[in-house]
């Protein structure tokens, strides 16, 4: 197993693809020489004023040549132009391109299936249940489910304690809105304030359980309803991440019309934009009540893949490989009862 390497699956070609990590040896070194023998500059460098600064030098500056400068960095990551909302004429700062709004309506289309709970964002996927937990991670864990939604919230743990989870993982080139995985009634939402832990594998690997140590927002949405998914209770909880300023929550139920912020007692259409990450790399994490989902089987086949190099396999002790999905594509359907 190659240490360096990190290889996930593309769901449209199946093809093993390697991800360039960003800033990865800048992350490795973090989490490691300075993390064991710096402990303060390790809490400074992933506290918020740090990441706040870090993330106005990377994504606030202008872009080289602005025309220039954004077709070239679109070129690069490979960021379809024709799927923008906003002609990237108008892209003065890598914070714009970040930020983008595509035409998600005709680019991203969804199941008309109700029962089916699609993907959140544009993103590489690991699925799991809580019931398995220690069988999956034997060195480590990508989060403490206590921690993760708050000592205040406990009967959410309860609930959620052998349900099942999925992981999405944004890469900083990523279109960043997130769109409701599911439709339901918002009876639960708040803020749990936290660090700024990177979200390249090596740091959710080394440890550090980054996701539920980050500051983070939980949205807790109950699908049994009328026009609901019909799969119980679902935590939606976004993880802010090194170089993110923070979440802010837009909800609109017509393209970007209108943004709202989320409030209890308010109804969640499916595959809808829910919330902006501001840029870096940054994960939502999706939490079911056991037995009430079943997860698309090529995403169960993908994750046990062991001609995959992951850095999840090497770190966590056994096969363990993400699955790069879309915003609003089908990942899961709710059982039958």
């Amino acid at each position: 197993m190659h240490s360096d390497r990190h290889q996930y699956i593309d769901r449209i070609s199946g093809r093993t693809m390697d991800e360039q990590l960003f800033h990865d040896r800048r992350v490795a070194f973090l989490y490691s020489e300075v993390r064991e023998s710096m402990p303060a500059l390790f809490r400074l460098l992933t506290g918020r004023t740090t990441t706040t600064l870090l993330g106005w030098l990377n994504y606030d500056l202008p872009l080289a040549g602005n025309l220039t400068g954004a077709r070239e960095f679109l070129d690069r990551s490979g960021i379809d132009s024709a799927e923008l909302l906003r002609d990237s004429r108008s892209f003065r700062t890598l914070r714009d391109i970040f930020e983008r709004q595509i035409c998600y309506w005709d680019c991203r289309p969804m199941p008309d299936d109700q029962r089916v709970v699609v993907s959140p964002a544009d993103s590489r996927l690991l699925v799991g249940s809580l019931r398995e937990v220690n069988a999956l991670f034997l060195k480590g864990k990508f989060f403490d489910l206590v921690e993760l939604l708050g000592l205040e919230r406990s009967r959410w743990t309860e609930l959620f304690a052998e349900g099942q989870f999925a992981i999405f993982r944004l890469t900083p080139e990523k279109y960043h809105y997130n769109h409701t995985p599911v439709a339901g009634t918002v009876v639960d939402y708040y803020e749990v304030r936290g660090e700024y832990h990177a979200c390249n594998p090596t740091a959710l690997v080394s440890g550090v359980t980054t996701l539920s140590k980050n500051t983070r927002h939980v949205t807790i949405i109950d699908t049994d309803v009328a026009g609901g998914t019909g799969v119980g209770l679902v935590a939606m909880i976004e993880i802010v991440a090194l170089m993110i300023g923070g979440i802010e929550q837009l909800y609109s139920s017509q393209h970007y019309d209108h943004p709202a912020p989320i409030t209890p007692g308010m109804f969640l259409e499916k595959g809808c934009p829910k919330s902006l990450y501001h840029p870096g790399s940054s994960t939502d994490l999706v939490l079911f009540e056991p037995d009430r989902v079943e997860f698309d089987r090529d995403l169960l086949d993908n994750l046990l893949r062991s001609d995959v190099q992951s850095r999840y396999s090497a770190g966590l002790g056994r096969p363990l490989v993400e699955t790069e999905v879309r915003v609003r594509t089908p990942i899961a359907r709710a059982t039958e009862r």
